[in-house]
């Protein structure tokens, strides 16, 4: 989540939670973006990509928080995380046990609005030895961290979009968003999450609880989307990578 910064470069001291929360039920109440504005943030639909190529049991793009919050140490350990998710062993049988045996990622960066950048392009998974050469492949991306707000609105659409542009034809398609921070900017996250689900998108998340401890139900009433959706919790940068493994494992399978 982006932090306040005043003109002298300081930080600002911590809003309360009461702060907080009004100035999320405000941000919610704005009307949605439409139009020309959804095209802006990436809303518009990629033409032709869905329905072609090899298929795949999923599509999934992989979206980390890189806003003010997010330091370079803390980016490092999550994009770490990610890439020992794809060493493990639960993965490999995960991506095994689907009827196609194959699955389709990306791995991608936000802060705030438009702002989602592609880390990893889209890679087929379709064994152990794909997995192992896309854990190698993140760990030598270029993790930079972005700054600015947390515009978890903004990253769905643009997600719902990459995903109209997977070169692969996935039975399922999720959107899994990693943050530690509320919406701050951009695009109402219902809104997003109700264009998602129009899209046949599913969006879970997980939260690092390091500076807000009630993000859980703040995820699962506004940001998530699906059916089978959850939500996903890691105390801190100690518990992020098995957070991680967990929900990896819980979307592939």
């Amino acid at each position: 989540m982006g932090r306040d910064v005043n003109k002298g470069g300081q930080g600002t001291a911590a809003p309360t939670r009461r702060a907080l929360l009004a100035g999320m039920g405000a941000a919610l109440a704005a009307p949605a973006m439409t139009g020309r504005a959804w095209a802006r943030a990436g809303g518009a639909r990629a033409e032709g990509a869905r329905g072609g190529g090899t298929p795949v049991d999923l599509a999934l793009v992989m979206a980390v928080d890189s806003s003010a919050s997010i330091s370079k140490v803390m980016l490092d350990f999550q994009l770490r995380g990610h890439a020992a998710a794809f060493r493990d062993k639960a993965v490999h049988q995960a991506l095994a046990g689907g009827p196609k045996g194959k699955v389709a990622v990306q791995l991608a960066l936000f802060s705030g609005p438009g702002t989602l950048t592609t880390l990893v392009p889209w890679t087929l998974l379709a064994g152990t030895q794909d997995a192992l050469a896309l854990a190698d492949r993140i760990d030598e991306a270029p993790g930079v961290a972005m700054g600015g707000n947390t515009a978890l609105g903004d990253c769905i659409v643009q997600a719902v979009r990459q995903l109209d542009a997977c070169p692969y034809s996935a039975d399922r398609r999720t959107i899994d968003l990693v943050s530690n921070g509320f919406n701050n900017g951009g695009i109402d996250p219902r809104s997003a999450r109700a264009h998602a689900q129009a899209a046949g998108v599913d969006v879970n998340g997980l939260v690092i609880l390091d500076e807000y401890d009630w993000l859980e139900p703040y995820y699962r009433e506004n940001v998530v989307a699906g059916e089978d959706a959850f939500v996903i919790t890691a105390a801190n940068r100690h518990a992020f990578a098995d957070a991680f493994l967990s929900k990896l494992v819980r979307e592939v399978v």
